[in-house]
């Protein structure tokens, strides 16, 4: 768990960059390993019959502070280990009464390897079981939603398990994770391997694993459901390690971000008490806090709450320290005396009630209310789960994070207003150092920034997020998991914020725009994986502008939008839509067609993200540009033109790619349609400044992928596509009147 750091943006953040935490340090805190049946151990004290891990040293991180909870020690943890079907386990055997599988008939993943750790040894001694080996009747969902219930185990992921209980609000994100219609380990087609879906950068990402796990004495030792007969939970614990490149990379982390990588959303922070105040009063009044849980108590049915612990008060440790919980409900009760009492119902992952305040079984709170009401509370408790008051919930606890809730249609809603977010749209970019990595608005090389053009084009509630990639997306990551503790989650951001100025027009000047104050923009500068802003937009032109705090900082990132009301994005340096009024001569010499041409300009940066041709796995890591064909009479001629900006000497080997999406989706995220044939391609890649291909597409759309023929490979290049757009023949006369038609039809061509 770290602290996170926040820089302010320009004009409030003249004084640098302001750091929370105990003497500004960043630093990677765990509490004591936690055993599942017996609680909560002292650091460095083994417990009889379980494994002791040895301690890593802390390392310093960058990134916002991150929740491990069980750790104070900070266990180093076994990755997943790889064992042959011919290799015999030296682990604890299988109770008596299991049905061992037929290990010649099930799928071992051979991606997921060992990494060269110390915890190798553990690894291969065998102690990953079949679910067979586990559980003699194993399960995937439960029917009753508390059988399903997240419990943690050794690993310190309560940021992550907090975030699956998510999946147990919407059965569009469950199946959104777990694609339905596997075969299950009761049907003969059954092979022992599951694949789930993973969010990463823009894109679904199915990940597949075998259906071996992590067990001491035979039973779990990571995650479980409260029934643990029911696995879903260790499942996608394991696929999401496998993204990461091993269990050990799940050792703290934000509840944030794997909401995001669970629903594809937008999860929103809300700190409980402000920890920038220097007036000694580490509270915030009550009734500024009392609004905001309100506010929870309208969002407890349609997204997951969590809460979280960042250091406990003094003398109050019960909690645990950068420990993470669920809010499985509030309520609101009147009080004998006619006073609305607000309770929270929390569950810890640790499967323990560990809280002893007044509102705890038998404690004095509940004298506050009727007998009905205190019976029938009390009874919806669950193992872990305690009531608190909303005075303690704001004294005891730091931080709450909301995850934006899915409809069953799969569209954001808004928190604020509940309206639906229908309309996205999604590009990436990049901060390129001496180029477009200008820094804050400190910077005099602000305006280099990478700038994205939005049109609003009704009366909008929006959403614009800025998410900032690692390096390697998931779909690397899962190729070649990254190795040793300096790769946590999280160590590698940047300060990122973002603003958003009004403009009048598309042509507008920059230096004048850049100068009045933004209409929406991040607070601060923070090193988070996402910082979003909410505004109300008007319809016309608007200016988007990420930045990193610090000049010359490279970096990839993905703005995203959502907005109840139609929007469109252009990306870094514009889909700039220009109608050349060049005309094509048509029969007799008469112009009978202009040429409409849509450009996207884009830098591909190399460095630690592999791209490359179809020939490697990193395929679907390349830039995806989206082409829309509308209805006409017929297939439209289309000639599309990658051109890459260098000298001939340093040309790369370049071609391109041409994906037809189906009419329906198909459900098909990129990742997915990228590995199908492509309707069209113009390869092989040629050592050339300009390659181009002229084809008939129907109505419809399409994604188009330029590549470079291997990996590593940095550039820009311009994407171009242009196509005929027919109008009637004009004929120019010498005469006023008619000359000012013919300007204002072309007028009229421009803006069409």
């Amino acid at each position: 768990m770290n602290y996170t750091r926040k820089h302010c943006p320009a004009h409030e953040d003249q004084r640098g960059p302001a750091i929370r935490g105990p003497g500004g340090r960043s630093s990677l805190i765990a509490c004591p390993a936690q055993d599942p049946a017996s609680g909560p151990r002292r650091p460095g004290k083994a417990v009889p019959g379980a494994l002791t891990f040895p301690r890593t040293p802390a390392h310093n991180h960058t990134s916002s502070r991150r929740h491990s909870g069980p750790g104070g020690s900070e266990p180093a943890v076994p990755s997943a280990g790889h064992r042959r079907p011919d290799q015999q386990a030296a682990g604890p055997p299988p109770r008596a009464g299991r049905k061992k599988p037929l290990l010649s008939c099930h799928h071992i993943d051979p991606v997921f390897l060992v990494l060269k750790t110390s915890h190798q040894a553990w690894c291969n001694s065998g102690h990953f079981f079949f679910f067979q080996e586990i559980c003699a009747t194993p399960r995937l969902f439960a029917d009753n939603p508390q059988e399903g219930q997240v419990k943690q185990g050794l690993l310190g992921d309560c940021w992550f398990l907090c975030a699956c209980a998510a999946l147990q609000k919407s059965q569009h994100l469950r199946d959104q994770v777990f694609p339905p219609g596997q075969p299950s380990w009761l049907e003969r087609t059954y092979r022992g391997s599951f694949t789930c879906r993973v969010w990463q950068f823009g894109h679904w990402v199915e990940v597949t694993i075998d259906d071996r796990l992590p067990c001491l004495a035979g039973r779990l030792c990571f995650s479980r459901c409260q029934r643990e007969d029911v696995f879903w939970l260790p499942l996608l614990e394991k696929v999401y390690a496998k993204v990461h490149g091993s269990y050990e990379h799940l050792w703290a982390g934000q509840v944030a971000d794997a909401l995001v990588d669970l629903t594809g959303g937008l999860a929103e922070r809300w700190n409980l008490k402000d920890l920038a105040r220097t007036s000694g009063h580490q509270d915030r009044p009550v009734a500024t806090e009392c609004r905001t849980c309100r506010q929870l108590l309208g969002l407890k049915d349609r997204c997951l709450l969590s809460c979280s612990v960042l250091s406990p008060r003094t003398g109050s440790g019960a909690l645990g320290s950068f420990h993470a919980f669920i809010v499985s409900d509030l309520r609101e009760l009147r009080g004998r005396a006619g006073q609305s009492i607000l309770l929270l119902r929390i569950q810890n992952p640790w499967g323990r009630r560990c809280w002893q305040g007044p509102w705890r079984e038998g404690g004095e709170g509940w004298s506050q209310v009727d007998a009905a009401d205190r019976s029938e509370l009390l009874s919806q408790l669950q193992e872990g789960e305690f009531w608190v008051e909303e005075e303690e919930f704001l004294r005891e606890f730091d931080e709450v994070t909301i995850g934006y809730p899915v409809t069953e249609a799969g569209h954001l809603q808004s928190l604020y207003s509940g309206k639906a977010l229908c309309h996205t749209q999604a590009l990436p970019g990049a901060w390129v150092k001496g180029q477009s990595a200008g820094g804050c608005r400190n910077n005099s090389g602000f305006p280099s920034n990478p700038k994205f053009w939005l049109r609003v084009s009704e009366p909008s509630e929006v959403y614009v997020a800025l998410l900032q990639r690692r390096g390697a997306d998931g779909v690397a990551r899962v190729r070649a998991p990254v190795g040793g503790p300096t790769s946590f989650p999280g160590k590698d951001y940047q300060a990122v914020g973002l603003h958003v100025w009004k403009v009048e027009k598309r042509r507008v000047s920059l230096p004048r725009a850049l100068s009045a104050p933004p209409v929406a923009g991040t607070v601060c500068h923070a090193y988070d994986r996402e910082v979003h802003l909410r505004c109300e937009l008007a319809p016309g032109y608007y200016l988007a502008v990420p930045s990193t705090f610090l000049k010359d900082v490279p970096g990839r990132f993905l703005l995203r939008v959502f907005s109840s009301g139609r929007v469109s994005l252009s990306g870094p340096g514009g889909f700039r839509r220009v109608y050349v009024l060049t005309p094509v001569m048509g029969p007799g010499g008469v112009p009978a067609a202009s040429c409409a041409c849509l450009s996207r300009q884009c830098h591909q940066a190399g460095g630690p993200e592999p791209l490359g041709s179809r020939n490697f796995a990193s395929y679907p890591t390349n830039p995806c540009f989206p082409l829309s064909v509308p209805e006409g009479t017929g297939p439209r001629c289309v000639r599309i033109t990658l051109r890459q900006h260098c000298q001939d000497s340093k040309c790369h080997p370049i071609g391109f790619h041409v994906f037809q999406v189906p009419a329906d989706g198909g459900g098909l995220g990129a990742p997915s349609l990228l590995l199908q044939e492509p309707l069209l391609s113009c390869v092989p890649h040629c050592y050339t400044q300009e390659v181009s291909r002229l084809c008939h597409l129907s109505a419809g759309t399409y994604r188009i992928v330029p590549s470079t023929y291997l990996p590593d490979t940095e550039g820009a290049f311009t994407v171009t596509v242009e196509t005929r757009i027919d109008r009637r023949s004009i004929h120019s006369q010498e005469m006023l009147g008619q000359l000012l038609q013919e300007a204002s039809f072309m007028a009229v061509m421009k803006k069409t």
